[in-house]
């Protein structure tokens, strides 16, 4: 092997390691920067032209997943989550209840906005609520990790890794729901079973007479402008319009505006996230390059292989590069192994605290504010929901 082929390999290598770690020792860098650091390497050793590099990033995904940041953004600043958890907790005053609002109300919001922006918004919130009432927050802080994980499951908007998916498979927004949204309901279902028995004083249903809701701030005309748009998004990917267009449109339309400083919308958007992308389409194209893929070849070609090759790929380099890795071996066409892709890779998330961006938000917010969701308490309800989540998706996808 010449000295060249080594310097490639080496770059790669230690990029992909980077990436599964999170951090390099002794440097001040993130996922992000370790994406594009590798990928400047790359290109320096020849292996792809800037103009290459270039080609690969795909400007589909990219384009919407900055605009449903835009998008959630708007919703975010106007007061939208945290009135929506409100609503739902005026209906019930017990524990059990509380649990059941917090599952299926994260869920289903997860399914049509991103989820990093749900767990940020609810993780005080909940911790605020759970003190109140003097409540344990663990097991409803686990709720909303795993929700948001099972819930996005179920749209092509509903994660990053479901956006790439999208935009390489070419499914519509209908026709992914149709096909997993039983998936995600089930899964919430069955999270709401698990922490009832890891956790039994969460199935008390006596209501709790301290409730009590705070009033959360909300910015009117932007709430409605914001509404009104994002509800023409949903009905623009429900009758098949394209996604990605669809999702700019309404991304520009909300940044008109002459009430906020464009400065309060963009600081929202996770650019860090955009600058991993960019870096992580890069990387699997000098993957592909170079022939890489080949042990997974075979793996791939079953369905309990592709499972179990998404689960461990997401959990070992993060579900983005996992399914970035893998969409090569998959042909557009094949619309059953896409969807088991979109599944495992989403779902895996939960199989560890490190598994998925929304748990570890999750833990540094509740850290924050003076609670420890450790690895082991998360390991204890993330394998078993991980499997029982999995094993659906096999019986119903299969």
């Amino acid at each position: 092997m010449t000295i060249d082929k080594l310097a490639i390999y080496g770059v790669l290598g230690l990029t992909y390691l980077g990436l599964a770690l999170g951090y390099v020792p002794g440097f001040r860098m993130n996922r992000a920067t370790i994406a594009l650091v590798g990928s400047g390497f790359l290109i320096a050793t020849g292996v792809l032209s800037l103009r290459q590099a270039w080609d690969a990033i795909d400007s589909t995904t990219i384009v919407f997943l900055l605009s449903m940041m835009v998008v959630n953004a708007n919703l975010s600043y106007a007061g939208f989550f945290p009135q929506v958890l409100s609503f739902l907790l005026r209906f019930t005053r017990s524990p059990f209840g509380i649990l059941i609002a917090l599952t299926f109300g994260s869920g289903i919001l997860s399914a049509f906005f991103l989820n990093d922006t749900l767990v940020l918004v609810f993780t005080p919130l909940t911790i605020s609520l759970t003190q109140a009432l003097r409540l344990n927050p663990i097991p409803y802080l686990l709720a909303i990790a795993g929700a948001t994980n099972i819930g996005s499951v179920a749209t092509l908007s509903g994660n990053p890794q479901n956006i790439l998916i999208g935009s390489f498979s070419g499914i519509g927004f209908l026709d992914f729901m149709r096909a997993l949204t039983p998936v995600a309901v089930t899964g919430l279902a069955i999270q709401v079973i698990l922490l009832c028995l890891l956790y039994p004083n969460v199935r008390s249903t006596v209501p709790c007479t301290e409730l009590f809701i705070r009033k959360q701030r909300v910015f009117k005309p932007l709430f409605y402008k914001t509404l009104v748009l994002t509800t023409g998004l949903l009905i623009a990917f429900i009758v098949g319009l394209p996604v990605a267009e669809s999702a700019l449109v309404v991304a520009s339309l909300l940044l008109v505006t002459r009430r906020v400083k464009p400065q309060r919308i963009l600081k929202r958007v996770d650019w860090n996230l955009l600058v991993m992308f960019s870096g992580l389409f890069i990387l699997t194209k000098v993957t592909q390059q170079l022939n890489l893929l080949k042990p997974f070849t075979y793996a791939v070609n079953s369905s309990a292989g592709l499972l179990g090759v998404a689960v461990i790929l997401s959990n070992l380099i993060s579900n983005v590069p996992a399914v970035l890795l893998l969409q090569p071996l998959i042909p557009n066409e094949d619309t059953q192994s896409w969807l088991l892709l979109a599944a495992g890779s989403t779902l895996a998330g939960n199989l560890t605290l490190f598994g998925s961006v929304a748990n570890l938000i999750v833990v540094e917010a509740a850290a924050e504010l003076g609670y420890q969701l450790t690895f082991l308490e998360h390991l204890r309800f993330g394998v078993p929901i991980t499997l029982l989540t999995l094993l659906l998706v096999f019986l119903w996808v299969h």
